[in-house]
Formats: C-alpha cells, sequence, structure tokens
C-alpha cells in the first residue's frame, strides 16, 4: 500500500504541466537521436544535460532535478525505440541493440513489409517499458531497504563489481575495456582529496581545484567524437531508404509476435538489472532463445517477425531493467546510465538506497514519467513512423553544425570557463582516436563517475578496521560481491581460452 501512495505522489509530480512537456520533448528528442545513425542514447543524453541545467534553472533544487531527470530518461528509453528505425529501413542501425533488429527488420522491409516491421517494433517496445515499470515498482523499495543496511566495504566491493562488469562485457577487448576504466578512475583523482584537502594532480591550477567535469568529458568523448568521425571519416548513411507501405500489422502478424514480445521483455528486464549487461546483450540473446524455441529456425534472418518483436522488446526492457541497480543502489549498469547518475549528483541528488527516503520527488516522479513516456512514444511510433523515417535523410552537413553548437554553448552555459572548451575539444579529439582504435569511452566515464565514490568508501571501511584490508572479506556480502566480480572477469578468459584451444586443436 506504501508503494502504490509513493507511485500516486510520483504521479501528481509528473502529471504537472512542465513536466508533461519534458517528458514529451525527452522522448521525442529520443526517437530522432535514435533514428539518426550514429548520435546513441549516450550521446543524446550527455549533450542535453547543459540544456536541461539551463531550462530548469527558475525552478526550486529538487523540482529542477526532477525535471531533468524526467527528459534525459525520456532520451534514453526514446532512442531504444527509435533505433529501430534505420536498422528497418537502412540495414543500419542507430544504435548498438538495434544490430539484431536488422537481421530480420531489413528483409521485411525489402518485402515490402516495413511498416508492420516498424508497428511491432513500437508494439513490443511499448509491452516491454511496461514490464520493466512494474518490475521497477515491485523491486525499488525492497532492494533499497536491503541496501540501506550496506556499510561502506560492501559499497566498496558493489562498486568494484559495477566497474568489472562494464568492463567485462565493454567492446571487443577486455584489456582495453580494462585501461580505459583504470583511465577513469586516475582522472577521478584530480582536485581537492576530500578528506586530507591536499590538491591532488592540479599543477597549481585553480581550475583543477574542483576537478574535471563529468559533464564536459562525457559530451567531449561521445557527442564531439562522433563529430569528428563523421568528418574525417565521411561516416554517412548510405543505401537506399525502403518504401513503407500499410503501417499497421495484420492479425497474424501479431499472433506470431505475442510470445516473443512477451518473452523478449521480461528477459530484457532480468538482463538489464545485471550490471554491465546492458540493451545490446539483451537483444542478442532474445533473438538466440526464440530461434532456439521456433519451429522453423530457417526462417530467420530472412524476414521473420519474431526477429524484429524479440529482441526490440528485450533491448527496452533492458533500458527499464538498468534503472533499478542506477536508482536503489547507486551503481550504473551502462555507459548511459553512468551519464544519467552523474546528471543527478550535478544536482545535488545521490543515486542508492537512500534516494527513495531522501529525494521521493526524485525518484517517483521519474518512474511515474517513464509510464506516461512509454504511453507518448506508443502515440508518436505509430502515427508518426512515415515522418520519422524523413528524419533519416538529414543531410550531415546541417546535423553536425548543430551538434557542435549545443556541445559548446551547453557546456559553457553550465561551467562558465574556457578551460572546459579546451577540455571539451581534447576529449573530442581523444574520444574519436580511441574510439577509432576500438578502445571503449564507456568504462571511462563509468571509471571517472564512480571514482570518487570507490575511494571514499575504501577509505571509510579501513578507517573502521584500523588500516586493515581484510575488512573487505570478513564482511559476508562484501565477500560476495568481490568474488561475483573475480568470476565476471575470468569466466569470459577462461572461455575465450578454451575456444582458442578447440581451434589450434581441430587445426592439428
Amino acid at each position: 500500500m506504501e508503494t502504490i501512495q509513493f507511485l500516486t505522489n510520483g504521479f501528481i509530480e509528473a502529471l504537472q504541466w512542465h513536466n508533461l512537456v519534458f517528458a514529451f520533448v525527452g522522448v521525442l528528442i529520443g526517437t530522432t537521436v535514435g533514428v539518426l545513425p550514429g548520435i546513441g542514447p549516450m550521446s543524446g543524453v550527455a549533450l542535453l544535460i547543459p540544456v536541461t541545467a539551463t531550462l530548469t534553472s527558475g525552478l526550486d533544487p529538487e523540482s529542477a532535478a526532477a525535471s531533468s531527470i524526467i527528459l534525459l530518461a525520456g532520451v534514453y528509453y526514446g532512442a531504444m525505440y527509435g533505433g529501430s528505425t534505420t536498422s528497418i529501413l537502412l540495414n543500419t542501425p542507430g544504435e548498438s541493440s538495434s544490430v539484431v533488429t536488422a537481421l530480420d527488420g531489413y528483409q521485411m522491409a525489402r518485402q515490402g513489409r516495413a511498416g508492420a516491421a516498424l508497428s511491432i517494433s513500437a508494439i513490443g517496445s511499448f509491452v516491454a517499458g511496461l514490464v520493466s515499470l512494474i518490475g521497477l515498482v515491485l523491486l525499488a523499495q525492497p532492494l533499497s531497504a536491503i541496501a540501506i543496511s550496506f556499510g561502506p566495504a560492501e559499497y566498496f566491493s558493489l562498486m568494484i563489481l559495477g566497474l568489472c562488469a562494464v568492463s567485462g562485457l565493454a567492446g571487443k577487448s577486455m584489456t582495453k575495456a580494462l585501461i580505459m576504466t583504470v583511465v577513469g578512475l586516475l582522472l577521478a583523482t584530480i582536485g581537492m582529496d576530500n578528506v586530507s584537502g591536499v590538491a591532488r594532480f592540479t599543477y597549481d591550477l585553480p581550475v583543477l581545484y574542483s576537478g574535471l567535469e563529468f559533464l564536459t568529458v562525457a559530451v567531449g568523448l561521445f557527442a564531439l567524437g562522433e563529430v569528428f568521425k563523421t568528418i574525417l571519416e565521411k561516416d554517412e548513411v548510405g543505401g537506399e531508404i525502403a518504401k513503407i507501405g500499410r503501417v499497421l500489422p495484420t492479425k497474424q502478424d501479431l499472433q506470431r509476435s505475442t510470445g516473443p514480445i512477451i518473452r523478449g521483455s521480461l528477459l530484457g528486464f532480468f538482463i538489464g538489472i545485471l550490471p554491465g549487461a546492458g540493451a545490446t546483450l539483451a537483444s542478442f540473446f532474445s533473438y538466440i532463445a526464440e530461434k532456439k524455441l521456433s519451429k522453423q529456425p530457417g526462417k530467420f534472418g530472412q524476414g521473420a517477425i519474431e526477429g524484429v518483436a524479440a529482441p526490440e522488446s528485450a533491448n527496452n526492457g533492458a533500458s527499464g531493467g538498468a534503472m533499478i541497480p542506477l536508482l536503489t543502489l547507486g551503481i550504473p549498469g551502462s555507459g548511459t546510465t553512468a551519464i544519467l547518475m552523474g546528471a543527478l549528483i550535478m544536482y545535488n541528488v545521490q543515486p542508492g538506497p537512500l534516494l527513495f527516503n531522501d529525494h521521493p520527488q526524485v525518484a517517483w516522479g521519474l518512474i511515474a514519467s517513464m509510464f506516461i513516456g512509454n504511453v507518448m512514444l506508443l502515440i508518436l511510433n505509430m502515427p508518426l513512423v512515415k515522418i520519422f523515417a524523413k528524419i533519416i535523410e538529414t543531410p550531415v552537413k546541417y546535423l553536425l553544425p548543430l551538434i557542435i553548437a549545443i556541445s559548446i554553448f551547453g557546456v559553457y552555459a553550465v561551467q562558465f570557463t574556457t578551460f572546459d572548451l579546451f577540455l571539451l575539444i581534447a576529449c573530442g579529439v581523444a574520444g574519436y582516436f580511441l574510439t577509432k582504435n576500438d578502445f571503449p569511452v564507456a568504462p571511462l566515464v563509468l571509471g571517472l563517475v564512480l571514482g570518487p565514490m570507490i575511494e571514499n568508501n575504501m577509505r571509510r571501511a579501513l578507517t573502521t578496521s584500523n588500516g586493515d584490508y581484510s575488512i573487505f572479506l570478513q564482511k559476508p556480502v562484501s565477500l560476495i560481491f568481490l568474488l561475483t566480480a573475480v568470476m565476471w572477469m575470468v569466466i569470459p578468459l577462461i572461455l575465450k581460452m578454451r575456444g582458442r584451444s578447440v581451434i589450434i586443436n581441430e587445426e592439428a
């Protein structure tokens, strides 16, 4: 009953006219970001943080935080909806979790069934959004209650698990992902030491005493990094856009999609809860599961509607599931939720077990707004499919200057220093070279966000144990988290080595 009361209060907050506008703008921009290949939810959310700071400047701190996170979360799950459009019409995924959708979606488009594929992906996304939100409402309070009992040792180990999970599953090379995680942690040490007050790595530059601003680094690495990639590699979308005929799916399409949508939603939600797993992994697992369950696995890859319904439901279910560790434990499970966490901290709202007690307006307002946002997305995506398809044709020469302008003006509006503009450009160049050489930038951002919290909790734990490091192993919950972190790193390496040995034996 208490949960229903909190959710009711959340709806009262989310249904305020300005928050409805923020939710609508968020899902609209999110869908557009998803439709435009190459931008992705991480770049879109990072780009809009300074814009939301400006838009909410007249509100009280709590309302400003609630409104901003409503808009940014709208961009996040809206991009999951929009990413399928280019996959189906152009065979070019709008973001990584839509890669699997292209396998059958594009084949359907070539057969003249693009409208059915797009509408089923919208329906699947809507159902998955509702499933993940019901799970979020049911699990948020119990998980928060458990997490309140955590001490500094448990929090330190939990954050180490979060870092290992994202590093273990980010990019093609675990070594490169770990390097980026360490770089992020090192960058987080720049500034004043919170405990001793000593300046670290500041080189007597007053501008560095407060550390590197997360917002500047995130916008540079993601948004400007993509701009430089497009300019230097002439990375433009090619290919002919498939024609859209009938938009609504047939009765047979709906019958064949019902099972995959429900299974994909549930699978995506539970994979999304795992730190580091993410929407891409969820969509792959869902597609593989449907292929295994199908009586005709051979039709997958030939235009099977199940191959669109399952992964699209899974990636949206995962985006809702990823909000659970972020809100209840203060652990971002992906690059985008790391950026959302940075945005919350920027508004002096600390995600974690006390969020629902200290900032119920923000927490429950966000959850309620996600219900509203999902309805808005269904209304937007079904009738406006043809209009969103036109967005794909936006010339790069108009798009790139707009992204650069928003990046520069947005960062300067929040920071008011020329140093941050130079840092923005430097991060943009670094982002381009890193992604070009397959170094994932999401673990760097995660390290930058979690670094100060890891350090503070480690030092608090060592203070209580008089410098005895065994405290992290003596606490049962802490030990479980550390063992899980080790397994998360070691098991993929063992599987990789076994795979290599099998190949060597076969060659021999």
